[in-house]
This record gives C-alpha cells, structure tokens and sequence, in this order.
C-alpha cells in the first residue's frame, strides 16, 4: 500500500461522516455510513436543483449531529458533467469532495450483496465504502483564471472542430465542381485561392472573366506582389479543362457561400478567443517562462494549466504523469514478464495536448531531439519512436513543471542530462 493510500484512509477518522452518490441527470441518490462501514441514517433521494442541495445538507448536518461527526467526506462517482455543480455547492460548504472510479465501482458492487445487481441506492452505497476505504482521489477543481482557461481551451477544441468539418466539406465542393483549382493554388486557404472562392469559384466563372479582370480582383484584395498574370492564366487554362461538374451549378455556388461564412466566422472567433485566452495566460506567474522552451506556444502552454490547474496544488511533476495517464503499468507474473505500457487512466484532453506538444519539440528543440536519438538508438533497450514521444511527453510534464513552479528561464542542459548521455556513447 502506497504512503498516497495510507494518508487517505488517515483522512477517514471516527469523526468522519463519509457519503456516497450516485448521480444522475435529474435525480440522486446518496448514502451515509461511519469509517467501520456501518450505514448511517436513510437513503437520500434528491434533485439536481439548488432545493434539492439544499436538502442534502440538511440531511449531512442532521447526521453530523446524531452520529457526532465533525466532518465530512463525500464521494461521487464522475459520470459526466453532471457531478461538477453539486461539488461547487458542497465545496462553498466547506465539505470536501472527492471522485471514485467508475471501474473500481462496477468491479466492487458484487461485494456488497454477493448479487451483479445493479441500482442507484447500491452504487451510492458501494462509493461510500470506496471512499471509507481510502480508494478515492482528490480532483483538482479549477478555480478563478484556471476556471476560465480551462472554459476557454474547450471552446477552442470545439470552434477547432467546427472549423476542421467546415474545411472537409469545402475541399468535398471543390473535388465535385472544380477539383483543378488545387493545381493552380497548393492551399486554397491562401489569400488570393480565397478571393477566388469567394467571388469567381466556379470554372465558368473563371471563363467568364479576363486575366486583368482576376489580377484586378486579387488587387482589389489587398495582393500588391508575388502573384500576378501567369498565375490568372493558369488559372484561365485549367478552367477550361477543368472536368467539374455543370449541372446544379445555382445551389453550388449557394453551398459554397455558407460554407466560406462558416470558415470566416469560425476562423474570427479562434483568433478572438485566441487573444482572450493570450490575456488570462499573461496574468498567471511562470507562462512566460515555460513559453521560453523551443517549440512550445501559447497552444500548449493554455491547455497544459487549463487540463492541470494551478501547479502549486502539485508536489511532483509524477502527480501530473498520473493525471494524464502517462504512468507505466506492468502485467508480470512468475517468470512471465509482460509489456510494460502506459495506464492510459487520467484526462485524455491533457494526454493527446502533451504528445501534440512534443511533435514541434522534436522539429525545432536541438535537446528533445538529441535525447529523442538516445532513445531510439542506445544499445540497451532501444524504444520504438512511438515509445520515445510518449516518453518525452513525461519528460515536457517535468519541465513544464520545474519552470512553472520555479519562475526559471529554459536551460537547455538540464533536460538533456549531458553527463550521462556522454557516458552511454
């Protein structure tokens, strides 16, 4: 049992009125019982409304008092979104918290009755026994400016979505009536493809028009150089040959103005969130020091402290490890060793925001990239690239964390552990 574990069931004392609930959308149902595991009171059935929390601390207080409790712990299994209200209200309470593990839960119920039944008044009970147990962990609830940011970075994943639909459905238009024009412009998100789109998309469009007419119109853009007449004639030719369909060419053009609305406004609102979520970064301590690491950005910087939090409330960068699902797990029995792989258990949002992060680190950062030839090609248990990333991942967790908590410029050396990579070679 782990030091992490012992001080959790320490938490449980003969004083602690520990409570489990199931919740639900509208209703829930909870559950008391002392540190033996001896139910207290009744079942609680209550709404998802402030009437209904309201009635939940009544019942806690009324079995504080009969049962001489002087504080609470209280548990509940994070199913969704809708646990995250009720532990604003009880934390404003002053009672604490805490999240049990839907799989330790599912696994544990059949201890309780012996029975795979399964129902909202025993999983209620069953959390209360976890948590009595010390099998709990403490969530991390952003509060103030992380609150925010992590709001915002939501937002961003979401306008990013929306934005990566909208792109797909424009490249489907122009792959049915002009599947030539990515010929002529490599990226048609370019300022003078977009022009076209906007005000000549279609090869009979472009027929339509003279080469200074179009070299006009990227004039009239705000294009003053780099292209100019052989690009209007590539572009006249290729619209000639072009082998895009002609029929329903109305509703196509109509298809793809909406589309082109939904790419400017999308792209309006990632670049004013954007600059918001560049204002919240600058106000908390240590971002600009973690942003001096070479091929780190805003991006990552923002989503690491919104998944995370405030780093202050960590005492090892392996707290975050955990988080993100990045810790090892082993599967060995006897002889038999298996593969030892990463638990995936943690915020997968956090997980895939630190592997992204590390792909430019190993494009631009000289010390990620060296300690990523180390480990692929040391002649003890070389890792596969994949392995190495993953790896590396952990790696920008800890220095993330070190400049964070220590305000401190990137030394390169520090991360790249010289000494030891010199004597390996």
């Amino acid at each position: 049992m782990s030091i992490t574990q012992n001080s959790k069931i320490r938490r449980i004392t003969d004083s602690t009125l520990v409570v489990g609930a199931d919740i639900a959308k509208k209703v829930h149902v909870a559950r008391a019982c002392d540190v033996r595991g001896v139910e207290l009171g009744k079942t609680l059935t209550f709404h998802n409304t402030r009437h209904g929390f309201v009635g939940l601390l009544k019942w806690i207080q009324s079995l504080m008092v009969d049962h001489s409790c002087d504080n609470v712990v209280f548990g509940v299994e994070p199913t969704g979104h809708y646990w995250i209200n009720l532990a604003q209200f009880l934390r404003h309470e002053g009672i604490q918290v805490v999240l049990v593990n839907p799989l330790h839960v599912k696994k544990t119920k059949e201890l309780e009755d012996n029975s795979p039944t399964k129902n909202d008044r025993k999983d209620a009970r069953v959390i209360a026994l976890l948590v009595k147990d010390g099998r709990y962990s403490v969530p991390h609830i952003p509060e103030d400016i992380y609150a925010n940011l992590r709001v915002g970075m939501n937002e961003r994943d979401r306008l990013s979505g929306d934005l990566k639909r909208v792109q797909g459905h424009i490249h489907n238009w122009l792959d049915r009536f002009f599947p030539e024009f990515t010929e002529v412009f490599k990226d048609w998100e370019g300022k003078a493809a977009l022009i076209c789109l906007h005000q000549f998309p279609c090869p009979t469009d472009i027929q339509e028009k003279s080469t200074s007419e179009i070299v006009q119109a990227w004039r009239d853009g705000g294009i003053s150089r780099g292209i100019g007449m052989s690009k209007a004639n590539l572009l006249r030719e290729k619209a000639s040959e072009s082998i895009g369909l002609t029929e329903g060419l109305q509703m196509g053009h109509q298809e793809l103005a909406i589309l082109l609305r939904q790419y400017d406004l999308y792209q309006e609102q990632l670049d004013l969130l954007m600059s918001e979520i560049e204002r919240l970064v600058s106000q908390i301590p240590g971002t600009q020091e973690m942003m001096s690491i070479p091929g780190v950005g805003l991006v990552t910087v923002a989503g690491f402290l919104a998944e995370v939090g405030d780093l202050s409330a960590y005492d090892n960068p392996r707290q975050i490890q955990k988080l993100a699902g990045l810790n090892l797990k082993e599967n060995s029995s006897g002889k038999h060793k298996g593969l030892t792989k990463i638990s995936r258990r943690g915020r997968p949002r956090l997980r895939a925001l630190l592997f992204r992060g590390v792909i430019p680190l190993l494009a631009k950062n000289a010390e990620f990239q060296e300690l990523h030839r180390y480990y692929t090609q040391r002649t003890q248990n070389p890792l596969k690239k994949m392995q190495s990333a993953i790896a590396l991942s952990c790696r920008l967790i800890r220095v993330l964390f070190a400049l964070g908590r220590k305000q401190v410029s990137y030394d390169p050396m520090k991360p790249m552990h010289m000494e030891r990579l010199q004597n390996a070679a």
